[in-house]
């Protein structure tokens, strides 16, 4: 029998159970929500163990994976993302879909938590038993996604979601990381949002397979329709999608429930073209090998912390490229040769 004293210290040193993870897989697939949250904290964790945990649990997990559809949607801070994904969400599960939303915080530069907290901005959908939504602070990650990003994916998939939302923070151009993992793009626009805008414009709506203007209601709907002939006319100056189908751009009231099955249908559209096409499943395989990439970039990044010496070297080589002693480049040479090592 276990002493008191025993069990106390294993409480405060945080010693548990070993997670079974068969089991655990086994209850994702079947469907578990409780399942599903713990693989995503596992994926999540920057202990190594709790990787290697994570990505024995992906591996089972793969061969049920690949059939729902994913959106990436963004917009600027303010557009109404999460109303939107709300709206949307409720449709969708309406007609008997599962759908899962991976809400990607701002992040307090200082704690590194999240600032919104979107479940608190999705009331309803969130108490959804056919909707899963998983906030996750972006700890300062380029391109509005955290780095478990693309292995949630795979695990909500596993778990039976048929639509995976994923709305990242609304940085502008960075939002290429977002897009290199999804079906289809929306990008959610205002209205006469002013020209402090148009620096981001661009680059995002090349991006876009859908730009739907939102917040068409009472006296903004005129100014709305409006924009989306300018929208419209604008797309046009773009070279043409790799899909081979041009753009839309809609309008729509995420607060009224207004335009959101129309916007559904043009997904539902897309997906059955680029299916009949075979764009669709060569997209989701350049996705897989830039996820690879992706990969080997953020596990060189993490050794850079981990290994002690290098992380030594690392400092030094800062400091000497700060007071013009080296070179950036050579210094840079230094580390990586201590990488390959």
């Amino acid at each position: 029998m276990q002493s008191k004293k025993t069990a106390i210290e294993k409480f405060k040193t945080g010693a548990a159970k070993p997670l079974n993870l068969h089991q655990l897989s086994n209850e994702l697939i079947d469907g578990s929500i409780s399942a599903l949250s713990k693989c995503i904290t596992l994926v999540e964790s920057s202990k190594k163990a709790h990787k290697a945990e994570a990505q024995k649990i992906i591996e089972k997990c793969l061969p049920h994976t690949g059939k729902s559809i994913r959106l990436g949607i963004t917009g600027v801070p303010g557009v109404g993302k999460s109303t939107f994904i709300e709206a949307l969400g409720k449709y969708l599960t309406s007609k008997g879909k599962k759908v899962a939303v991976l809400a990607v915080d701002p992040s307090s530069s200082l704690s590194k938590g999240s600032i919104l907290g979107d479940k608190t901005r999705m009331n309803q959908l969130s108490i959804d038993p056919n909707a899963f939504i998983r906030p996750s602070p972006s700890s300062g990650v380029q391109g509005g996604v955290t780095n478990a990003t693309r292995e949630s994916i795979l695990l909500c998939e596993a778990a039976g979601f048929d639509v995976i939302l994923i709305e990242t923070v609304g940085v502008g151009q960075s939002e290429t990381d977002v897009y290199h993992m999804v079906d289809f793009f929306v990008l959610l626009m205002l209205a006469g949002a002013g020209d402090e805008l148009q620096g981001i414009k661009r680059g995002i709506m090349e991006m876009a397979d859908l730009v739907l203007i939102n917040k068409a209601e009472g006296d903004n709907l005129n100014p709305a329709k409006q924009a989306r002939r300018e929208y419209q006319n604008a797309l046009h100056l773009f070279p043409p999608k790799n899909s081979k189908i041009s753009p839309k751009v809609q309008i729509c009231s995420a607060l009224n429930n207004e335009g959101i099955d129309r916007g559904w249908k043009t997904i539902e559209n897309f997906a059955s073209e680029t299916k009949s096409t075979g764009f669709f499943d060569l997209q989701r395989e350049k996705q897989a090998v830039t996820a690879l990439h992706h990969s080997i970039r953020y596990s060189i990044n993490q050794n850079l912390a981990s290994n002690s010496a290098i992380a030594k070297t690392l400092k030094e080589k800062e400091e000497e490229v700060s007071q013009k002693k080296t070179t950036p480049f050579k210094a840079a040479d230094t580390i990586v040769k201590m990488l390959l090592k």
